[in-house]
């Protein structure tokens, strides 16, 4: 979730205005922050998770699975029961928090405060996360439920949103699009974002995803749902002048994007050096998380040929000018033909470990940011945006304790990666927050993706490992990572040799190499070995002094997954296996590491095949449904068993063998008192 606010906003003819002012303040806040905790050192492992929620509403006479667009009602209720068991709760107790998201059938939940570093801690994820959603669950109507589903499989269909009376009688002017109404997404900074996307874009944004071709889909596939008579929509137009494509589902507003569902982790560094190398450890990541975590095939009521939402974000914020597109010659001189959205990741780690070479994408810089932006052009090249919404209440800001204009900003460049400054007049450090992750649709699965991403990055810092691959090769593997079955059957890039000394990484070394390093990060006593770690010394050099820097193309190969996951040969251990290393080092009770071995070996089983990501499970529940026509639609009918069998299996009351393990036994019946989240 982006900045939130409560306020006037300005429309874009008005908000442009001020661009160069909130770049230029925002650069100030930027630096302000920078020279006052560039040197902070210290800062202890706290991390957490947010879970959104679709809150859907099921007609079993009707056999129709509609979302809510309760959100603001659904929120004062949980919320006011939150206040009621914070009021009576130890100071040592943590309960759970609920914010408003995007759609306004959407609902956030966050852990309420950090967890730590501890064991205890890390295994606390899976019921803290069991508790939200049944706290959630309490305070919905008999009929509706809250649903971790990535994208709602109908959504844009018309007659899938509950409560008629809140939709407009015409489409929104701010949004101006067939599927979705003004209703649907909520009243905080989301609306006048999606209305100046579209102003300055000068034309609704336009997503195409390809169809899923089965026995009786249309060839051509022309949607036969557009209303192409220009009488009754005279906006149409653009989708005849060429926007909707042949072959395509059409999807031509931002809430398509903003309206789905993920899964996210923020990490807070010992200092900025440790939250760069964070940041840049967890870039190639983004891609095979995504794609192991992949659970959107269907949208606007059809199956689509792709298994991921992160194209239709891009598409859904894309707010760049015919000219930033190159589809008019520049007449601006500030503006230059920008091929990326908002979205390009540069790696930021001023580690001898990061060449140059890595960073092989052409980018776009504005002139005037490259001086007070010398020290990482990642943050320069964010400020090449206008902002997309301006508050008229928050235009003059003191630079020396707000960052409002710099979050403006740096929070509407939608990445798999935000590399997060401290806050002014916080105790908040350094963060990382890790974007490209599906939400699932068992807390089972959430926590099992959360753990192992935690204890990956330990290992990262712990084996100073060097996942470094070139840009152009990370955005290579986020687009395959979104085809069809990508886990089980596409390959990418990868580092061939993890270590940052360009050791060979044998599995045996990598189960040693961390009692057999004699540094002061390796030193550790009792109590530290019972936690993890958060501040560790940068990769020495290679023991003669000399980095070999042969070509970056020798680096690294096409790998399947299973292989990046589980090992290959004697020559890469896998990710599975680095993080076993490290768990290696640590004291754990055999209870607690059975656990968590329980969800590692879960990755594992979908890694390799054994489970299959939600998208293709979904895509076989749609293709074996007898109501199935062959012909790629997903029907009401096909929908709402969908949707019951999501929540049946969540709950443990229908058996899912190919999507998660045999002994998984749901959800709802987990309903302890939030007392025993203590942390």
């Amino acid at each position: 979730m982006g900045l939130l606010y409560l306020g006037t906003p300005l429309v874009w003819d008005e908000a442009k205005k001020y661009a160069d002012h909130v770049r230029s303040h925002g650069i100030t806040q930027f630096l302000h922050i920078w020279d006052r905790l560039k040197d902070r050192q210290g800062d202890e492992l706290l991390w957490g998770d947010e879970i959104e929620y679709m809150v859907v509403s099921f007609d079993a006479k009707e056999k129709n699975a509609k979302l809510s667009l309760r959100q603001q009602e659904i929120l004062e209720k949980i919320n006011s029961a939150v206040d009621d068991i914070s009021a009576g709760a130890p100071n040592n107790v943590c309960v759970p928090k609920f914010h408003p998201e995007y759609g306004r059938y959407m609902l956030e939940s966050t852990p309420g405060a950090p967890y730590t570093g501890s064991i205890p801690d890390l295994l606390s994820v899976e019921n803290n996360m069991r508790y939200r959603r049944n706290l959630a669950r309490k305070h919905l109507n008999p009929n509706e439920i809250p649903i971790t589903i990535t994208s709602f499989p109908r959504l844009g269909v018309p007659g899938n949103l509950r409560n008629p009376s809140m939709i407009h009688a015409t489409p929104s002017p701010a949004t101006v699009y067939f599927y979705q109404k003004k209703s649907q997404t909520r009243t905080h900074v989301s609306r006048p974002c999606t209305a100046n996307i579209r102003r300055r874009r000068g034309s609704k944004v336009a997503i195409n995803l390809p169809i899923y071709f089965d026995e009786k889909t249309p060839r051509p596939f022309i949607d036969p749902t557009i209303p192409w008579d220009r009488a009754i929509y005279p906006e149409d137009s653009e989708a005849k002048r060429g926007a909707a494509l042949p072959d395509h589902i059409y999807l031509d507003a931002m809430g398509f994007g903003m309206g789905c569902c993920c899964l996210q982790l923020t990490f807070q560094a010992c200092n900025v050096a440790d939250a760069r190398r964070m940041y840049d450890g967890l870039i190639p990541i983004g891609p095979l998380l995504l794609a192991l975590t992949a659970a959107s095939p269907i949208w606007r009521g059809y199956l689509a040929d792709v298994d991921c939402r992160w194209n239709v974000i891009a598409g859904s914020v894309d707010d760049r000018t015919e000219e930033e597109r190159g589809l008019k010659p520049i007449e601006r001189k500030q503006f230059r033909t920008e091929v990326s959205l908002r979205q390009r990741h540069l790696y930021i780690s001023d580690d001898w470990v990061n060449r140059p070479e890595y960073n092989d994408n052409p980018i776009t810089l504005r002139r005037e940011h490259l001086q007070p932006f010398a020290h990482t052009r990642h943050i320069s090249h964010l400020f090449i945006r206008d902002p997309l919404v301006v508050f008229s209440e928050t235009i003059d800001q003191d630079d020396t304790s707000s960052s409002d204009h710099f979050e403006n900003i740096q929070s509407t460049n939608w990445q798999t990666l935000r590399f997060k400054p401290p806050p002014p007049n916080s105790p908040i450090g350094w963060r990382v927050e890790f974007r490209s992750m599906e939400v699932q649709m068992t807390d089972f699965e959430n926590a099992a993706f959360a753990v192992f991403v935690v204890l990956l990055s330990r290992a990262i810092f712990a084996f100073n490992l060097n996942f470094y691959i070139p840009i152009s090769k990370v955005d290579e593997n986020m687009a395959r990572a979104q085809q069809r079955d990508a886990s089980a059957s596409k390959k990418f890039f990868f580092k061939k040799d993890v270590y940052a000394t360009g050791r060979s990484a044998t599995i045996e070394r990598c189960n040693q190499s961390f009692g057999r390093q004699n540094t002061s990060a390796m030193k550790c006593t009792a109590e530290e070995r019972q936690k993890m770690k958060n501040c560790f010394p940068p990769p020495p050099l290679p023991e003669n002094g000399f980095a070999y820097r042969g070509p970056v193309e020798d680096e690294y190969e096409e790998m399947t997954m299973k292989e990046i996951m589980n090992g290959k040969g004697d020559n890469f251990p896998g990710l599975l296996a680095l993080v076993d290393a490290y768990l290696e080092t640590l004291e754990i009770e055999l209870r607690d590491m059975e656990k968590i071995q329980q969800y590692l070996d879960f990755v594992r089983r979908r890694s390799d095949g054994r489970l299959l990501t939600p998208a293709t499970w979904i895509r076989n529940f749609v293709t074996s449904h007898p109501d199935y026509r062959k012909d790629s639609v997903v029907s009401q009918t096909i929908n709402y068993d969908l949707l019951v069998a999501v929540d049946e299996i969540e709950r443990g009351v229908r058996r899912a063998p190919d999507l998660l393990p045999a002994d998984y036994r749901g959800g709802d019946k987990d309903t302890r008192d939030p007392l025993i989240f203590i942390f």
